[in-house]
């Protein structure tokens, strides 16, 4: 069983991988974290005394991940504290609204060739976003079903 240095180095990993598509990396960091940490709910204190964030960048990223549905939380009886945690399912719902902005940029992109017009130079530009955003519907229309036993 890993330690936690171990696990924190892990979180470091997603926290990097997750940043090249823009999510800052504190945010990584608490994901990763609420990934493998025992027990799977967490204080803010908790999370910061862990990761070593500022209470502050920790309150932001916390809302951030909690929008996009990847957190949950709650609080105990008597407890004014907030415990987080990792969304059942967070996986498949922040891809499924992945999905849906796919779907929502080949509105924009329609939008565009109509108005540049199919002919102008700039069409072109439009049409390969256009095709790119198209294909991956495509591919995640005709996607099997996740199966649960494949997690």
């Amino acid at each position: 069983m890993a330690d936690d240095e171990q696990l924190l180095e892990w979180a470091e990993q997603v926290a990097m991988h997750l940043a090249r598509d823009g999510v800052p990396p504190i945010a990584g960091r608490i994901l990763g974290w609420l990934m493998v940490c025992d027990p799977p709910e967490q204080s803010a204190g908790q999370i910061s005394a862990t990761i070593g964030a500022s209470r502050a960048s920790l309150t932001m990223n916390l809302r951030l991940l909690t929008g996009m549905g990847f957190l949950t939380w709650r609080t105990r009886p008597g407890d004014r504290t907030m415990y987080y945690r990792l969304a059942d399912d967070a996986w498949q719902a922040v891809v499924r609204q992945q999905v849906a902005g796919i779907a929502s940029f080949l509105d924009i992109t329609r939008q565009g060739l109509d108005l540049v017009g199919p002919d102008d130079e700039r069409a072109a530009r439009v049409r390969q976003a256009h095709a790119t955003y198209a294909w991956m519907a495509k591919v995640f229309e005709q996607a099997p079903p996740l199966d649960k036993e494949d997690s």
